[in-house]
């Protein structure tokens, strides 16, 4: 992807533009963020030269196939790509967030991401020769510029829903609460600079110019936060949180 392409957004914008879904996602109920996220579409840019994507650890799915994971996972990656300014979205678990919210909160987007995964894929094999995962970082860039531009053809509601949907997500399982399975480690909130929630503030941390230090902690490490389900309850009651 090049830096004049005007239908891309540098990982710096994407930055600075979703820099407060950190503290409001610690806050905010899941199903609420997507809707105060709004963004112009397209993928983001890497600061550095494309390189391979950062291995993580494959775990247990809750929702998705082991084959729409697969194609998930390499979105993500593309979207908030690990580069010499910090980690990713892969490091962040987005992928996982999103997994875990399809079975919960987001349970209505379900059958749009089996569709929009499988017609992605499709898209990428017949267009660059490959499946999605197995594409370099570049020829991914390009699949998710005409899936956002909307010229990837194969999408039962055009491919610009599909990835205006994955983006939004993308970002909040990047810099949402680590309770609700994204932001691993709070690798999210260090890389906007957002400190962490706090029920107490010093005088000494109000002062112009002071930063004040990342206490990573959960807005569900407070007492006086109620913690919301994550996942909707099972038939016959009980809950997650």
């Amino acid at each position: 992807m090049t830096s004049d392409d005007n239908r891309g957004i540098s990982r710096r914008e994407l930055l600075k533009r979703a820099g407060w879904v950190g503290a409001a996602s610690a806050i905010i109920p899941l199903q609420d963020v997507t809707a105060a996220v709004s963004m112009p579409a397209g993928p983001a840019q890497s600061a550095a030269p494309a390189t391979a994507t950062a291995t993580v650890a494959r775990e247990p799915l809750e929702t998705l196939t082991a084959a729409e994971s697969d194609v998930l996972e390499a979105i993500c990656a593309r979207l908030i790509p690990t580069d010499a300014s910090g980690p990713g979205a892969a490091e962040a678990r987005a992928a996982h967030y999103i997994d875990r919210a399809l079975g919960g909160a987001l349970i209505s987007s379900r059958q749009a991401y089996a569709s929009g995964l499988a017609a992605l894929d499709r898209y990428a094999s017949l267009s660059r020769g490959a499946a999605f995962a197995k594409l370099s970082p570049g020829d991914q860039d390009r699949v998710l510029q005409d899936v956002a531009s909307g010229a990837a053809t194969g999408f039962p509601n055009g491919s610009i829903a599909f990835f205006n949907l994955v983006r939004t997500h993308t970002i909040e399982g990047t810099f949402c609460d680590p309770y609700y399975g994204g932001n691993a480690g709070f690798v999210g909130w260090d890389l906007i600079g957002y400190p962490g929630v706090r029920t107490v503030v010093t005088a000494d941390e109000q002062r112009f110019g002071v930063a004040a230090k990342p206490n990573h902690k959960s807005a569900y490490d407070y007492a006086m936060f109620t913690k919301a389900s994550a996942r909707l309850a099972p038939p016959g009651g009980g809950d997650h949180g």
